[in-house]
C-alpha cells in the first residue's frame, strides 16, 4: 500500500443535464452543507468542460457524485473519473451499468435465485415495426395486468405507468419510450413498498432501516417522491422483524450481486405474504429533504455529515491501495 496521505477537497458533484437536474442539486447541496458541517473543504460543481479542468488543478481531490439520471448512474461519470484516476465515492462503470439498466439488472437479481417480477424488455424499434396491436395481446397474455411499464434507463419513476387494461398500455409504452429507446415491462406487485439503503464503512454492506413508502395518490411517482407532505414515510417500516430482516437480506444480496460499492438503495415491494420482491437499485441515492437515504441514515442512529465523510474516506483509502 502506498503511503498514506490526506485527501484535498471535495468535489460535490450535482446537476447535469438529464431529467433530474433540479433534484439532483437539491441533493447536491445537501451534501455539501453536511461535509461542512464536518470541517471539510467542499467545492461544489455542475457537469460542465471546466469539472475537468478543475480536477486536474486541485491536489487530491475526491469526487462526490450526487447526479441523478443517465449521465451519473450509468456509468460514464465513474469512467471518466478513472480515466483522470481521480478517487470517488460510489460504485465503478460496469457496476452503475449493471445497475442503471433495468433490462440489465433485472435478469442478473432473477439468476442469482432472488425474487424479482416477471419482465420483459421492448426496444422501440421492435414495438414499431411489428406493430403495437400484436405486442400488446403478447405482453397482456405472458405477464397479465395489471402491469407496469417504465424505461429501462430512467429514475426517479419518470416515464413509469401502471397499466390496468391493453387499451391503455400503447400509449404506456409511447411514454417510456419518450425517455429512451428501451422500455421494461413488469408485472405489477401488490404490497408494501420499502426502500432499503446499504452502506459500506467497514469494508461490509450493511443494510439501515427500511423505509416504508405511502404516496397519498397511490402511486411513487415524481410529484410524490419530491414535493413535500405528497407522500408519508415510515422509518422503520411498520413491518415484522421478520420482514424487515429478509428486506435487509435482500437488499444486500442485490448489492452484492450487482457489484455496487459504498452505497445504494434497493427498492422492494413485500407481497401479502410477507415475501419481498426486488423492484430496482439506485447508486446515486436522493438527498434531499424528502429523499429517503437521509431518513434510514437518521433512524439508524448515524449521523448524515459523518456517514457522508466516512463514506469519502474510504473512497480515499481505497484510490491509494
Amino acid at each position: 500500500m502506498s503511503e498514506f496521505r490526506p485527501h484535498g477537497p471535495i468535489v460535490v458533484l450535482a446537476g447535469g443535464l438529464s431529467h433530474e437536474r433540479e433534484v439532483s442539486l437539491r441533493s447536491g447541496r445537501r451534501v455539501a452543507q453536511a461535509l461542512r458541517d464536518q470541517g471539510k473543504e467542499v467545492i461544489e460543481s455542475d457537469l460542465t468542460p471546466d469539472l475537468l479542468v478543475l480536477l486536474r488543478g486541485l491536489d487530491n481531490p475526491v469526487v462526490f457524485p450526487v447526479l441523478h439520471g443517465g449521465v451519473g448512474e450509468d456509468g460514464g461519470l465513474q469512467q471518466v473519473l478513472s480515466l483522470l484516476d481521480v478517487a470517488y465515492v460510489g460504485s465503478e462503470p460496469a457496476a452503475c451499468r449493471r445497475s442503471f439498466n433495468k433490462a440489465v439488472g433485472g435478469p442478473l437479481i432473477a439468476q442469482a435465485g432472488l425474487a424479482r417480477p416477471m419482465m420483459a424488455a421492448l426496444p422501440h424499434d421492435m414495438f414499431r415495426e411489428l406493430g403495437a396491436a400484436a405486442l400488446v395481446t403478447a405482453l397482456g397474455e405472458r405477464i397479465g395486468f395489471p402491469m407496469i411499464v417504465k424505461p429501462a434507463r430512467s429514475g426517479s419513476a419518470l416515464g413509469c405507468s401502471k397499466v390496468t387494461s391493453a387499451e391503455e398500455l400503447p400509449s404506456a409504452m409511447v411514454g417510456a419510450y419518450s425517455y429512451g429507446d428501451l422500455a421494461v415491462i413488469e408485472e405489477f406487485i401488490e404490497g408494501t413498498e420499502v426502500a432499503v439503503t446499504v452502506v459500506e464503512l467497514d469494508g461490509e454492506p450493511v443494510a439501515l432501516p427500511a423505509v416504508e413508502i405511502r404516496p397519498n395518490s397511490g402511486i411513487y411517482d415524481y410529484t410524490a417522491r419530491y414535493t413535500a407532505g405528497e407522500t408519508r414515510f415510515i422509518v422503520p417500516a411498520s413491518v415484522s422483524d421478520e420482514v424487515a430482516a429478509a428486506c435487509a437480506q435482500l437488499a444486500i444480496a442485490a448489492h452484492r450481486v450487482l457489484g455496487l460499492r459504498d452505497l445504494s438503495r434497493v427498492d422492494i415491494i413485500v407481497r401479502p405474504d410477507g415475501t419481498p420482491v426486488f423492484i430496482e437499485t439506485n447508486v446515486a441515492p436522493g438527498m434531499t429533504e424528502t429523499s429517503l437515504m437521509p431518513q434510514a441514515v437518521e433512524a439508524a442512529g448515524y449521523d448524515f455529515g459523518l456517514l457522508c465523510a466516512q463514506l469519502v474516506d474510504n473512497a480515499w483509502a481505497r484510490h491509494l491501495s
